[in-house]
């Protein structure tokens, strides 16, 4: 008995000594960092037309020969150069004729298309507009599109984050001090990330084969945002 009653005077010391916990707040953080891209990477190709799928295929066959050496020649490297779409479709001619029953005629191949493209990497900016034009001159007649990246956006993302979590805390601080309390242990932290690109200056199109001057492109930069929400537990002052 004298031992319980020995330890309850420390009991209370020990609770008085802790802070009282108030309760949390749970705030959302944004950080945003822009920079140039140092990528790009254009989805380009040639479609070729012919009465007979041989006939096509070889056409597009010579056309696409020549515009892969030309990208080599413009130093675009071997792992930069990847097929990402290959087909072979007749071209039909469609009559308003009709049978002897009335029916609709069925379509009639007049000849066949052929379409071959490359998704090319150019990690040298300086020579993406050279790039699309000689790719022109050599026969590459269907442009599909022209996407920009940084190699390597770790280090973006984790200055992104740094900016989140510090815009974070700085609400946090504001709100638990309007509130008369102060932030205690960190409780949670939740990420979400965004690349944001700008809008792309080529779009799906097909593009006459002569030569042409060279065609100016822009980068612009790119954003990278790291969305957090942190979580605090907060202390009575």
């Amino acid at each position: 008995m004298r031992l319980l009653k020995g330890l309850i005077p420390f009991a209370i010391i020990a609770s008085a000594a802790l802070p009282a916990y108030a309760g949390t707040i749970s705030i959302e953080g944004r950080g945003e960092v822009t920079a140039a891209p140092d990528t790009a990477v254009i989805n380009s190709g040639v479609t070729t037309q012919g009465e007979t799928a041989r006939e096509a295929l070889n056409a597009n066959t010579e056309a696409m020969s020549a515009l892969i050496e030309e990208l080599k020649q413009v130093g675009i490297e071997d792992r930069d150069i990847q097929t990402s779409g290959f087909s072979i479709n007749p071209n039909y001619v469609y009559s308003d004729e009709r049978d002897e029953n009335g029916y609709t005629l069925p379509p009639r191949i007049a000849g066949y298309q052929v379409s071959n493209t490359v998704m090319v990497r150019v990690r040298d900016l300086d020579v993406l507009g050279r790039v699309l034009d000689r790719s022109v001159t050599v026969g590459a007649n269907t442009v599909n599109g022209v996407s920009f990246s940084v190699s390597d956006p770790s280090e973006l993302y984790n200055e992104a984050r740094r900016l989140a979590f510090a815009d974070a805390r700085g609400k946090a601080e504001l709100y638990a001090e309007v509130a008369g309390e102060t932030l205690g242990d960190l409780e949670s932290i939740r990420e979400s990330q965004t690349f944001d690109q700008p809008p792309q200056p080529y779009a799906r199109r097909s593009v006459a084969a002569e030569a042409s001057a060279p065609v100016p492109v822009e980068g612009g930069e790119l954003t990278f945002t790291i969305n957090v929400s942190v979580a605090w537990e907060t202390e009575n002052d």
